[in-house]
């Protein structure tokens, strides 16, 4: 049985105070901040959907990743199915007003059963929200389905994928819709060339084409925006960050040059911890500016940890999904994660998922084997449910700070930040077929 999140993760003492600040001033600007948003969304719609990974260091609440294929719909608390359900529907109003039925385009890794039960998950959505759907594979053969019955007993069947001119089909079955959960790191397969049904999201916004670095550069000018309307520093919100174009590991070129991203960057927190009374070491992450799965990331207190990297080292921070190389990295301001949960205190990261506009759920990544200044997402971790007891859109202003719903409405403000973000390289795409 999942285990649902029914109160909130703890939260160091020592940062409870500035948490309590930040979302006291959530709650007294909170028709102002809704009254913003809806204007943001007009100026430059969402996406179709998408995951946020935050982490909360009681000092700063920051975004440190925005997926815009997002898997691990099985891990969201199914109490909140209707919302989805209403999520979808409007979603699909947006981008396919014409659309009854949707071909669901998953990864290729479809041994890994835990994100089998998150398409099979989407799926049921799909369903629930009015749409025939079908899940379609770019690996099954002409004729042979790939039938399974999952852990928690749903069943998923994976259907061929046929061209027939310039439309898609699997089982027979050819809708006006295309939604790809499958991030493209490896390209866009040639059986998605030129198709005349609507793909959401654009293929441009997969990994073969997004840096994180672009997304980050839009949120920080969004964040800026956003702190001056409610008067707070924007840094509680944006983590810093630096890239350096191209470099190779493997070769050690661009070690220079990361080494001296590396040292500006630490003395630019070390700066903002002073101005704002934090006794922590500064640390930075380096990862792969393209790409997911944990995959080409490393840690650094000083720029002499990514010069002399040994050969185990730079081969780790060469590989990327599918077997591609990495070949650009961002550095990122990294973020204390504060929050811990069970009587362990094992270190927690909140995750909100969005369709369309709307915040519909998300979970803890908890991990039991890592720090509060490591990377969660990695083998080892594990899920629980948010109970989102009220919606995370919804604050109660009589209970102040520190009540589940406002902690809630904080995640979904810096969430929805974000999101605005990756709308806005959704409108580059649109206007130009890029990244810009």
């Amino acid at each position: 049985m999942t285990e649902i999140a029914t109160q909130l993760p703890e939260i160091d003492t020592h940062y409870r105070g500035p948490l309590l600040a930040m979302e006291a001033s959530f709650l007294a600007h909170q028709k102002e901040i809704e009254a913003w948003f809806r204007q943001s969304w007009i100026k430059t719609p969402p996406p179709f959907y998408a995951s946020v990974d935050l982490r909360n260091a009681g000092y700063k609440l920051a975004p440190v990743d925005t997926n815009l294929f997002p898997a691990g719909f099985n891990n969201l608390n199914p109490a909140f199915t209707p919302m989805c359900v209403q999520a979808l529907q409007a979603a699909f109003e947006h981008v396919c007003p014409m659309a009854r039925g949707a071909l669901l385009i998953p990864e290729r890794h479809t041994r890994n059963l835990f994100y089998l039960e998150s398409v099979a998950a989407l799926a049921e959505l799909f369903e629930l929200a009015g749409f025939d759907v079908r899940v379609g594979s770019l690996d099954a053969a002409p004729g042979e389905i790939d039938r399974r019955i999952l852990p928690s007993g749903r069943e998923l069947s994976l259907h061929p994928i046929e061209r027939h001119g310039d439309r898609l089909m699997a089982d027979g079955f050819s809708p006006c819709a295309i939604v790809l959960n499958n991030d493209l790191s490896g390209g866009i397969p040639p059986i998605l060339d030129n198709i005349e049904q609507t793909i959401i999201p654009p293929m441009a916004l997969g990994w073969w084409n997004r840096r994180k670095s672009v997304h980050f550069s839009h949120y920080q000018d969004i964040t800026h925006e956003f702190a001056e309307r409610i008067g707070i520093d924007s840094w509680l919100l944006n983590p810093l960050f630096a890239d350096c174009g191209e470099i190779d590991f493997l070769k050690r070129e661009g070690e220079d040059c990361l080494a001296e991203q590396v040292e500006r960057l630490l003395t630019q927190i070390a700066e903002k911890y002073t101005e704002h009374g934090i006794d922590q070491e500064p640390f930075v992450v380096v990862k792969a500016d393209s790409g997911t799965y944990g995959m080409g990331v490393m840690t650094a207190r000083s720029a002499a940890d990514v010069i002399g990297l040994n050969r185990k080292q730079r081969t780790r921070m060469t590989a990327s999904k599918e077997g591609l190389s990495i070949s650009r990295v961002i550095i990122q301001e990294g973020v204390h994660s504060f929050e811990t949960m069970s009587r362990d205190h094992h270190v927690a990261e909140p995750v909100i998922y969005m369709i369309d506009r709307y915040v519909i759920g998300g979970f803890y990544r908890v991990h039991t084997e890592r720090d509060v200044d490591e990377n969660l997402n990695a083998p080892g971790a594990h899920f629980v449910p948010m109970s989102f007891a009220e919606s995370c859109v919804t604050p109660n202003a009589t209970m102040g700070p520190d009540a589940c719903p406002n902690r809630l409405y904080a995640y979904g403000v810096v969430a929805r930040l974000a999101l605005l973000a990756a709308a806005r390289e959704v409108a580059d795409v649109t206007a130009t077929g890029r990244i810009a």
